[in-house]
């Protein structure tokens, strides 16, 4: 069975709030906010675990043709894109459930791509969110580009708060071993594009792990492209918030990319037609769980003299969010196979078009003998 590298758990990183909930410092990050600021933080966690939880419980009840959870990943996603202004850019991959809360998405919306009755949701302008990318790694050619779009247009180093604007991509470890990302990370060091490289080190590229992917930490891989890398924990929310809001700040004032490797680990399996207890130990999977991203931000809270009161509030609303979900799936309607096709190609080929009558002839001989 594979493990993980026991070896990169040794390579510091940024953590400004421990496993058991106390504060720490660093001598580069901090987080400037308050208690109702990580209070804000604590909902976003609580909300986009629970949008987590709901989605995966639909699919296994077939309302979902599959999920992939984000489950333990949730202080990654949301300290990064809560410390993105509004008018920057994120570019997500498909499990980047935390970013979408973030940046405003009803989650409702997340789930059509997953029933099969869309293809996106929402309009990426309306909330500065790229669609959900499920080609791995393509996104961060997209980021750059979109970067180098904002330098061209003079939306970087101005000086002007409410102009300079920056972009991040998300991806994952597995996505560093894709061209892909290789071209974009040098094309973004050579051009000083604005546009921060999250990678969410949640240890497995599906089965394989981290070690066989990588013989060294992610992140050195940024002194290689000659631009800056940061490591984090990526079960702090204080300490992705941090490190991402100065990565930010820095495309926007013309300094160019960073690449941040957040160290996090997947809870649950890759989607939910995985099952890793194939090739992970029990064990491996209690000693994170032991780092749960929501837990420690709650100790903390309860030491500062957070009420019982809001985390009550808080929950009520997770469940009204859980109703939310569940109808807004069940309102969806049956997702037409046969439209897909038209969605293939921008001119539509002759074998596209012979396949798609192909399966409509297949589903109505299946219906005829159905109602036979």
């Amino acid at each position: 069975m594979n493990q993980v590298n026991p070896a990169a758990h040794e390579v510091p990183f940024v953590q400004l709030l421990t496993p058991d909930g106390q504060r720490v410092t660093d001598a580069e990050h901090s987080f400037d906010g308050d208690r109702a600021a990580i209070e804000g933080l604590y909902r976003d966690l609580v909300m986009t675990r629970r949008v987590d939880v709901e989605a995966f419980a639909l699919q296994r009840h077939g309302e979902l043709g599959l999920w992939p959870p984000a489950l333990g990943q949730e202080a990654a996603q949301v300290g990064s894109a809560r410390a993105l202004k509004a008018h920057d850019y994120a570019f997500p991959t498909y499990r980047d459930h935390g970013v979408a809360w973030a940046r405003g998405v009803d989650p409702s919306l997340l789930l059509g791509v997953y029933r099969g009755t869309d293809l996106g949701g929402w309009d990426p302008a309306d909330h500065q969110l790229a669609l959900p990318n499920i080609i791995i790694g393509a996104q961060t050619l997209h980021a750059t580009g979109y970067a180098m779009g904002l330098t061209l247009e003079g939306l970087v180093g101005t000086g002007d708060s409410e102009r300079d604007s920056a972009v991040i991509a998300y991806f994952g470890d597995g996505a560093t071993s894709e061209g892909d990302v290789s071209e974009a990370l040098d094309w973004a060091a050579v051009h000083q594009a604005p546009v921060v490289f999250f990678c969410e080190n949640n240890h497995y590229a599906i089965s394989l792990p981290a070690a066989n992917q990588s013989h060294v930490p992610i992140v050195q891989r940024a002194a290689g492209f000659g631009l800056p890398g940061v490591r984090v924990d990526g079960n702090d929310v204080l300490a992705c918030h941090a490190v991402t809001q100065r990565a930010l700040q820095r495309a926007r004032d013309g300094q160019g990319p960073t690449l941040i490797e957040a160290v996090t680990y997947r809870m649950g399996a890759h989607t939910t037609s995985d099952d890793p207890s194939r090739y992970r130990e029990a064990a491996e999977v209690a000693e994170w769980k032991a780092k749960d991203p929501i837990d420690r931000v709650r100790l903390l809270l309860e030491a500062e003299g957070t009420t019982p009161e809001f985390f009550a509030d808080l929950s009520a609303e997770a469940d009204a969010l859980g109703v939310h979900l569940r109808q807004a799936c069940q309102n969806m309607p049956e997702p037409d196979l046969a439209e897909l096709f038209d969605h293939v190609f921008v001119e539509s080929t002759v074998e596209n078009q012979q396949q798609q009558a192909e399966y409509v002839a297949w589903r109505a001989s299946i219906e005829g003998s159905v109602s036979a």
